[in-house]
């Protein structure tokens, strides 16, 4: 694995031009050289290193919030054994499969993509990357960013009055410092979600004095099984390959419907979470700092192996605050309760900020245009815009259950392009088309904080986004790229001016 080398900086021109080389990246790659091998292709990544998230965030447990078969490539079974899977494993994970399926050799490193103009004339993106010695210019027929939806720069920071005053260390868990050392230490966990409830009895399995996690609202925690005994059993029976199949669909099929029955039925699965929670900590407990005011998966639902979270909580190695900050003062928090809270660190885990295809500028024959000015088509296309694809995952699902849909639709359209002789493939607009809600229907607040950032939605298919992996394994179907809204078109060549004549 290649770091902290030099950035290849020669000019490429490729068929296909990959844009982040994380889960979302090199799954795609990996469905282009099985789907479309004779494609060119290659893969531009702006930091020295492959693995995306993985490899960015580096805070103790982080692990994914998703279960890992159906987290990881349906065509690489995960051999572990774990419900939810470490960070430093998926990092792994990804690489090994970078190298497996000669995707490795084809990433170009420290390259952050930062303009892409699409010419009409030649039926081309041209991408601008800034690298160590400066700008350079690609060229590409079909662009395809799999960059994710947040930003890898900065995170969303709260300036809390007083910051300034606190005397000890203040981190975002986005940037992890190497040598920080949490034993016998007062922290104090700011936030309430899949970061913050995944920090907290990892601090206090390393030896911090007491954490404190404190919430200004509380969010839904689900307890489940580190361990999957449906799924072992499934792998003594089973060879590798049939038993990550018939694990991943089980596990497709208990998210998906935890979710629907979490939007039709909520008060019911509000009572479920909260006497399983009670089991841990207490009805109490349960009254006070796990009951959300919103329904259930309204936000994402926080999902910890084994109750590890609310075992630190019952130990007494951890508490939780539900108040809002005053200030920061120089021993601790002051919350709007008057209530102080001593502290030798502080971690704000405030959030993420979302950057829609990696902030990059995108002009079309001269023209700029930016992704929320424009209709999601599948999910994946803007409307009117020729070759230009976006991977983005679930919000209420393993991520890569949507990445991969879309990685899979991306090849049928190439596919569709070699058989027809097109050289573009553009989501044409119905002129009777409505606005509809943006594509996340979270309320979290990093979703709500950047719906004008996001594309538009229509009211009707192609131009909605479900969130249902059920419903978009139909709409993303190879056999439905003809569906009358995408057009393929041959390269239009404009005659030329004879001059004196």
């Amino acid at each position: 694995m290649p770091t902290g080398e030099k950035a290849d900086v020669k000019s490429l021109h490729v068929d296909v031009l990959v844009v982040g080389a994380g889960l979302s990246g090199v799954g795609a790659a990996c469905r282009l050289t099985q789907l479309n091998p004779d494609r060119s292709f290659a893969v531009l990544e702006s930091r020295d290193s492959s693995g995306g998230t993985w490899d960015l965030f580096r805070y103790p447990g982080i692990r994914s919030d998703s279960d890992v078969h159906t987290f990881s490539y349906p065509f690489r079974p995960w051999t572990g054994t774990d419900l939810l899977a470490s960070g430093e494993s998926i990092r792994d994970y990804i690489r090994d499969t970078a190298r497996e399926f000669g995707v490795e050799e084809r990433i170009h490193y420290g390259q952050r993509v930062i303009a892409a103009g699409w010419s009409s004339g030649t039926a081309r993106w041209t991408v601008k990357a800034e690298t160590v010695d400066g700008l350079i210019e690609h060229t590409a027929s079909f662009l395809y960013i799999c960059t994710g939806y947040f930003s890898y720069d900065t995170g969303h920071v709260v300036d809390f009055p007083g910051r300034a005053a606190f005397d000890g260390p203040i981190i975002h868990p986005q940037f992890w410092p190497e040598k920080f050392e949490p034993r016998g230490k007062r922290i104090v966990v700011i936030g309430s979600g899949a970061t913050a409830v995944t920090l907290v009895p990892a601090l206090a399995d390393e030896g911090a004095a007491h954490v404190t996690m404190l919430q200004r609202s509380p969010s839904y925690v689900l307890p489940r099984s580190g361990k999957d005994s449906i799924g072992d059993g499934l792998r003594r029976v089973l060879p590798a390959r049939a038993a990550h199949r018939a694990i991943r669909a089980k596990n497709v099929v208990q998210n998906v419907g935890l979710y629907e029955v979490s939007q039709r039925f909520p008060g019911a699965v509000r009572k479920g979470l909260a006497r399983l929670n009670a089991k841990f900590v207490g009805s109490e407990v349960v009254r006070e700092h796990f009951t959300p005011t919103y329904g259930p998966w309204d936000q994402r639902m926080c999902i910890v192996p084994d109750g590890d979270f609310f075992t630190a909580i019952r130990r007494g190695a951890a508490s939780v605050v539900t108040d809002t900050v005053q200030e920061f003062t120089r021993n601790g928090i002051r919350l709007t309760s008057g209530e102080e809270l001593e502290a030798d660190a502080i971690i704000t885990a405030t959030g993420l900020r979302i950057e829609v295809a990696g902030g990059i500028t995108f002009t079309m024959d001269g023209t700029t245009f930016a992704p929320n000015e424009r209709y999601f088509y599948k999910g994946a296309m803007f409307g009117g815009v020729p070759n230009l694809a976006v991977c983005l995952g679930y919000t209420n699902n393993s991520w890569t259950l949507r990445a991969d849909l879309t990685s899979r639709f991306v090849s049928a359209v190439l596919a569709r392009m070699t058989q027809t002789g097109a050289a573009t493939a553009t989501p044409r607009l119905d002129e009777t088309i409505e606005d509809g809600e943006p594509p996340f229907e979270l309320s979290s607040g990093y979703v709500q904080r950047s719906r004008h950032l996001l594309p538009k939605q229509g009211t009707t298919k192609p131009w909605t986004v479900k969130q249902n992996y059920f419903h978009d394994l139909r709409l993303m179907s190879a056999r439905r790229v003809d569906d009358g809204t995408l057009e393929f078109a041959p390269l239009r060549v404009r005659p030329s001016v004879v001059v004196g004549h």
